[in-house]
């Protein structure tokens, strides 16, 4: 049985799937990978990603953090791939329980998936960091520079920030759903960023599946490793 076979053949066995993603789900919708070193930062900006988006340099200079963000890590145009649909609608089935994702651009909830963890945040919610009063993208984009309040308080990105933690919520009930699923499938991320590659330990079953353009640390654990474009991989799904 070729891997396309098996993969299929256990998605329609299977009754509580969890997906497991990462950058590779979103590069597909055109949202490039920040790490990704193209000409930009060095033409553009006069520190690497990693420092900018970080908690400390947040606070230290909220102006470039936000001319890099608003440049590098908000992309109003995308939508979702045939791998966000397909999940959603192996979520619709009642096959899938549940999407953990290390992304932050929402395309899983614009395809329709409602039961999304969000590991690192989303652009898609913004609170002020002295009242607390939400704010949309939309709202974000409006403003020029750094977002302020009504109340002058500066607004923040619901997004994990380096040197932030996780949410302990989320990531206890990402544990949870990984420990009970029937099927793992771990697409677009190469599993070395934590808490991914920690995640995978509390799988227990024996359907662990590796969806990813390059190889990963974890292949030898899998139990079926497919090496490709997760988006071209699920449209083969779409059927099942």
């Amino acid at each position: 049985m070729g891997t396309m076979e098996q993969l299929k053949q256990w998605v329609k066995e299977s009754g509580n799937i969890v997906f497991f993603g990462g950058a590779g789900v979103s590069t597909e919708s055109g949202i490039p990978d920040f790490r990704s070193v193209d000409g930009l930062y060095n033409q553009q900006y006069d520190y690497p990603p990693e420092t900018i988006i970080s908690h400390s340099f947040y606070k230290r200079n909220p102006e470039e953090f936000y001319r890099f963000y608003k440049d590098r890590m908000i992309f109003t145009e995308a939508r979702p791939n045939s791998a966000h649909r397909v999940l959603a609608g192996l979520e619709e089935q009642g096959k899938l329980r549940a999407v953990i994702t290390q992304n932050i651009d929402g395309l899983h909830q614009m395809a329709g998936s409602k039961e999304v963890m969000e590991l690192h945040g989303s652009v898609h919610r913004n609170y002020c960091s002295r009242c607390g009063q939400f704010y949309s993208l939309a709202d974000i984009l409006a403003m020029n520079g750094v977002p302020y309040c009504n109340c002058g308080g500066m607004i923040k990105p619901d997004v994990v920030l380096y040197e932030e933690g996780l949410d302990q919520g989320i990531l206890q009930k990402a544990v949870s759903y990984i420990r009970h699923a029937d099927m793992l499938i771990i697409g677009g991320t190469s599993l070395v960023v934590y808490p991914a590659a920690g995640l995978i330990q509390y799988y227990r079953g024996n359907r662990l599946v590796i969806v990813n353009k390059t190889v990963t640390p974890a292949d030898s654990q899998a139990d079926l490793v497919i090496t490709g474009n997760i988006g071209e991989v699920f449209s083969q799904l779409a059927d099942v």
